[in-house]
């Protein structure tokens, strides 16, 4: 089993994509790829990326393309494009290749591994990153933290150890926490806050610096999470939502959370797998959710007439 990571491919070349794929890109031009299909294959193909104003011409493979076999894919897709990145990796996927979702959500790993094995699979989340992608342009002020490992962490293991190191290599900061499980409920909690609130108020991060209506609707959120994660023997408390304001309060007040982004582009929002999510849940543990039905009802509202 290979732990070099000289072959890393990206699907999903969105702004967290294009950032992570320019990283890497930057320390070593020959050792990442993009995988895409149809219009999105010929753009990359022709354009490259833009990130913060600089050209990267990083190839990119059709699904049906002879693809080398990757050592780790970085899985960087809206939710409702999953089903189809999974397909569309299935020629990367080899028996030492590791994959890697900083995907939203509580659920993308286990959907995955279960197509290629969970022993393929790390967890990650990425918090306080102000990436925005307006058309072809990707721009980011703060690189954030992308926190990864095995669901356990008290010893690290060899492939987590690895890529320690590359990560190092890129310029990409991370952690890698104990209780990974714990860390995607603490991300998925502060989406459900950050990204729902920021879309139904068409607020930048500015206005959450700004006004504390807007962080208790925020917060509000956040603690049907909280309740939620009680309930399931998750371990998070109101210590939790401020040590998110750590991170809130460095991005920039321009930045705008990837809901809003879709928003403002008209595009389909994440809302399934923050609300509607918190909604199922609450309806399996018996939990009220007030807070995110009615964020729910504005947000599919809003996708409705946008269209």
């Amino acid at each position: 089993m290979s732990l070099g990571f000289g072959r890393i491919s990206v699907i999903g070349a969105g702004a967290m994509g294009a950032v992570y794929a320019s990283k890497f890109y930057d320390m070593d031009r020959s050792c990442v790829s993009l995988i895409a299909g149809g219009h999105r294959h010929d753009r990359l193909r022709d354009k490259g990326l833009l990130v913060n104003g600089k050209h990267y011409p990083i190839p990119v493979f059709r699904p049906e393309d002879k693809i080398p076999a990757s050592d780790l894919i970085l899985v960087a897709v809206k939710n409702h494009h999953l089903p189809e990145a999974i397909r569309d990796m299935r020629k990367a996927v080899a028996q030492g290749t590791h994959i890697l979702s900083v995907m939203n959500g509580i659920e993308s790993e286990n959907q995955i591994g279960a197509v290629y094995g969970m022993d393929k699979m790390l967890y990650a989340v990425a918090v306080g990153i102000d990436a925005v992608r307006e058309g072809d342009r990707v721009t980011y002020s703060r690189n954030g933290k992308l926190y990864f490992g095995e669901a356990e962490n008290r010893v690290l293991t060899e492939r987590v150890k690895a890529l320690q190191a590359l990560f190092d290599r890129a310029g990409i900061i991370h952690e890698t926490p104990e209780d990974m499980i714990r860390t995607l409920w603490w991300k998925f909690m502060i989406n459900v806050g950050i990204n729902q609130a920021s879309a139904v108020l068409r607020a930048p991060y500015g206005v959450f610096h700004r006004f504390p209506e807007a962080r208790d609707l925020m917060e509000a959120a956040m603690r049907e999470v909280i309740r939620l994660a009680e309930a399931a023997k998750i371990s998070l408390s109101e210590l939790d939502i401020q040590e998110y304001y750590s991170f809130l309060t460095k991005v920039s007040p321009d930045g705008k959370t990837s809901m809003l982004q879709d928003v403002e582009a008209k595009r389909k929002t994440e809302v399934e797998i923050f609300a509607a999510k918190v909604m199922e849940l609450g309806r399996q543990y018996a939990v009220p959710t007030p807070v995110n039905e009615t964020l729910y009802r504005i947000l599919r509202i809003t996708e409705q007439y946008l269209e």
